[in-house]
């Protein structure tokens, strides 16, 4: 036990105890604070040390003092990958002995005893000091020790310069350090997305006709054209032929009926294979290569689960649970249930091959087609750790690799999928509707601990999810929904062309099903087709694209109105040079009108340039509060505000 006078607590940002690191991209800062104290009245110093895991050298940045012996310091970081940090005090005797002396010789005391004692604290330094600072400091030691020297000794005594190198050449005496913490730093993508999830099988200009890798090419200048920059596709492998689902979810399918792509594996391959009417893995990579060449990465949807006839049920039986009967038992969720999936056994005494093989499925698209990013299916019904390993073990090797967890599911679940490594998560943002769920749910994401770890990705809609506001919804709920999420949040997702032609008829009332869900069909789509939603689409996410404050989730604050269908929020940089305010009608049949009342920042730089990046119109801003009207055929403004 080495001896200490310096307490140190809350050290803060830290996730349950430092167990997980906090999350940050590149060029984000950790602001972090800590209580660091000491028994009696000497001064102290504190510093927050920090190193990226290929550096050698700790970098430390000085904290400063804000009140009840809380300290605060930020650092930047710089490069993918594990940064850890910690909080350093000590006692500074050098500061103490001069914070005394200047009291002392303000008290008209004579100090040549502590003049004498200031010259052992420079001598201590001199060592360490650079040229010009030598010369000061040995010229002190003489003020120091010298009798007719008084006048410049106390002089000097009690300089800035004096401090300045103090501070900068610190004797860290009975030091104390708290335990190190973490935090993940990922490229920017982590945090500012905007995804597109459509069926490659309904890519075909040609009815009845199934959809390939190269229909999908196709359609790659659509998507770019309408801001996106993710392009998700649900599995793309061999789909089950036994127990194969018909149209609707059926038990039975009909000749023709082409399954559900989640019941993955045939005859045709598993996990490392293409559906063949897709194409090869030669066309698939193909199709990558086209989308990053438009700034689109293809995102690859990573479900581990099993037809009946995936390969590996008789290869690796011992993956599989058997019931006593000697059938397999099939994935169920009471009431539901897949008769064409059977899910992993985890708990299977072959689990180390069992995640090497797994972790194999996802290193072959990595390096095989640079696949960067998975949504993985129902992470959630899959062990914690096993997560925690094999992002781990990805990272390692692939630190751009991407993974957003498909998990709707009870908080603290969703939660530790994050802490275990998950990039960005799917929420509930789906289904929170009114001015106080909107508001308290984003609240709850940007100024609670979730902050840390918790990357939202907000989805209006998901082939399994037609939300009840959206069935039979008109163009202005599709407008509200879709603003919402790409303003509120800076990752972003739809399911289309569903999603933007309004298809939204549910399977029955009640259900938040889709009729004739694409899950187990195909279409021809009118690909070429634009409208009202489309367009809008398109301009919210260049703008989104043209704006820092809007890839970005947690600088943002919500604006007081005096209508609850009206919704505002006020969103900036970390520097305050990109600014956003949005107002959105919570109405989507009627005009709506209110006051809204502008966020003290920007009450206090009044009058205001506001401009309607939607419609281009400008006004000046001389009020606190101000008068909006919304219409059902543009149900949002979003206001760049100028100072």
């Amino acid at each position: 036990m080495n001896q200490t006078r310096i307490v140190i607590e809350n050290v803060m940002p830290q996730l349950d105890g430092g167990i997980y690191p906090i999350k940050r991209i590149v060029n984000q800062t950790v602001k972090v604070t800590a209580d660091v104290f000491s028994d009696g009245h000497d001064v102290i110093e504190c510093c927050v040390k920090f190193k990226h895991e290929k550096d050698k050298k700790w970098q430390e940045v000085r904290m400063n003092p804000t009140s009840n012996d809380n300290w605060n310091a930020s650092f930047k970081v710089e490069k993918q990958g594990f940064y850890t940090y910690f909080v350093e005090g000590w006692v500074d005797y050098a500061l103490n002995w001069q914070h005394g002396t200047e009291r002392k010789i303000q008290d008209n005391q004579y100090v040549k005893s502590e003049l004498l004692e200031g010259a052992e604290y420079v001598r201590a330094i001199l060592d360490f000091a650079d040229s010009n600072e030598k010369d000061y400091l040995n010229t002190l030691v003489y003020y120091f020790t010298t009798e007719h020297e008084y006048d410049n000794a106390i002089r000097e005594a009690t300089s800035s310069y004096l401090h300045h190198i103090f501070k900068k050449y610190p004797i860290r005496f009975l030091e104390n350090k708290s335990s190190e913490l973490k935090v993940y730093v990922d490229r920017k993508k982590a945090l500012f997305s905007t995804w597109y999830e459509f069926f490659p099988r309904s890519a075909s200009a040609e009815e009845g006709k199934h959809g390939t890798f190269k229909d999908c090419e196709r359609l790659l200048p659509r998507v770019a054209s309408m801001g996106f920059d993710t392009l998700y596709f649900p599995p793309i492998h061999p789909i089950g032929e036994v127990n194969r689902k018909g149209k609707n979810n059926a038990t039975n399918a009909e000749l023709g009926d082409v399954g559900s792509p989640w019941g993955i594996g045939s005859q045709y391959g598993g996990h490392k294979s293409t559906h063949p009417e897709l194409g090869s893995v030669e066309d698939f990579k193909s199709l990558v290569k086209k989308a990053k060449d438009l700034g689109i990465e293809v995102a690859m949807d990573y479900a581990l689960q099993a037809a009946p006839d995936h390969p590996y049920v008789k290869d690796f039986p011992q993956w599989f649970k058997w019931r006593p009967d000697g059938t397999v038992q099939y994935a169920e969720n009471p009431p539901k249930k897949y008769q064409d999936i059977q899910p992993i056994y985890f708990e299977s005494s072959d689990w180390k091959n069992l995640w090497k093989e797994l972790l194999d499925v996802a290193l072959f698209w990595i390096e095989e087609c640079g696949v960067r990013i998975f949504r993985v299916d129902n992470p959630h019904t899959k062990p914690f750790y096993f997560w925690g390993w094999l992002i781990g073990e990805i990272k390692k090797k692939h630190p751009d690799v991407l993974f957003l967890a498909e998990a709707f599911t009870r908080p603290k679940i969703m939660n530790e999928l994050a802490k275990q490594g998950f990039t960005q998560s799917y929420t509930y943002y789906t289904w929170r509707n009114s001015k106080k769920e909107l508001t308290d749910y984003v609240e709850e994401l940007t100024q609670s601990e979730q902050k840390e770890f918790y990357r939202p990705n907000f989805w209006p809609n998901t082939p399994d999810i037609n939300p009840g506001h959206l069935q039979h919804g008109n163009e202005s709920i599709h407008l509200q929904r879709y603003f919402l999420a790409a303003t509120l949040s800076s990752s972003v997702g739809i399911y289309g062309p569903v999603f933007e032609y309004q298809i939204s008829e549910p399977l029955a009332p009640g259900k938040e099903e889709y009729l004739n869900s694409e899950k187990y069909e195909y279409f021809k789509w009118d690909w070429d087709r634009q409208n009202k939603i489309t367009t809008l689409i398109s301009r919210i996410n260049n703008f989104r694209n043209e704006h820092a404050s809007l890839q970005q989730t947690n600088n943002i604050e919500f604006c007081p109105t005096n209508n609850d269908q009206v919704l505002s929020y006020y969103k900036f940089d970390d520097d305050k040079q990109d600014q956003t305010l949005m107002v959105v009608s919570l109405d989507s049949n009627y005009t709506v009108q209110s006051m809204v009342l502008l966020p003290q920042d920007l009450r206090n730089n009044l009058p205001l340039k506001i401009t309607d990046l939607i419609t281009g119109n400008s006004y000046v801003w001389e009020s606190e509060w101000n008068f909006i009207e919304l219409s059902a055929d543009l149900p949002f403004h979003l206001f760049k505000v100028e100072r």
